[in-house]
């Protein structure tokens, strides 16, 4: 059942006890884990957030590896048993064909840009999970530490989903930990949380087809 939910959630706030467990779950040594609720200092990540975004976007080989990993149909997701299926972020199924014509002429950062900065108000936080170390070991923490997080967050009917450009972008990585006020260790990823509705889901390969 846990997914990440790309979609506008129902701006609704979490409640005191959930927002303690989500912590509770994510929390382990080496990690830290600043959830973000006040709506200003959420306004302040999601301008680091849209100004990563944009950044992106500018870049031609980041915009062909996305769209190399989209899928816009039933049919080229079964087929590649991987990637992100459009369906999931709430996008139409098209045939592949018009899809690669239609898609480099609509991913403007603009366009992104609103959808992501209605997705951020629409939610109910930001989790930001901070690694006292860059080093694989924490690398590792940090993943299981989110993974925590977003099993909690299901179980609780919680939806969550990245926003990571700022920390994506390394350029801009020091100054959004800064802006937050974190002056140590390494900001790993930047998570949003609310409640919504489930999306459709992408496919995934299975693991005898991945392990050697």
């Amino acid at each position: 059942a846990r997914q990440c939910t790309r979609s506008v959630y129902d701006g609704a706030d979490i409640a005191a006890d959930q927002l303690r467990l989500l912590e509770e779950a994510a929390r382990m040594e080496g990690i830290d884990v600043l959830l973000i609720t006040d709506k200003a200092k959420r306004e302040q990540a999601l301008e680091a957030i849209l100004a990563a975004n944009s950044a992106q976007l500018g870049d031609a080989g980041f915009r062909k590896e996305l769209i190399g990993w989209m899928r816009f149909n039933p049919a080229s997701a079964m087929a590649e048993g991987d990637g992100l299926f459009s369906a999931c972020s709430g996008n139409p199924t098209l045939p592949s064909w018009l899809a690669n014509f239609i898609l480099p002429l609509a991913l403007t950062a603009d366009a992104e840009n609103r959808k992501y900065a209605e997705q951020v108000r629409s939610s109910a936080g930001l989790a930001v999970f901070v690694s006292a170390k860059d080093d694989r070991e924490h690398w590792f923490k940090a993943g299981r530490a989110y993974e925590r997080f977003a099993l909690k967050a299901t179980a609780l009917g919680i939806r969550n989903a990245f926003v990571n450009q700022p920390v994506e972008v390394a350029s801009m990585r020091g100054d959004f930990a800064k802006s937050l006020g974190i002056n140590s260790g390494r900001v790993d990823f930047v998570v949003r949380f609310g409640v919504a509705p489930a999306m459709p889901t992408s496919l995934r390969r299975m693991v005898d087809a991945i392990l050697l």
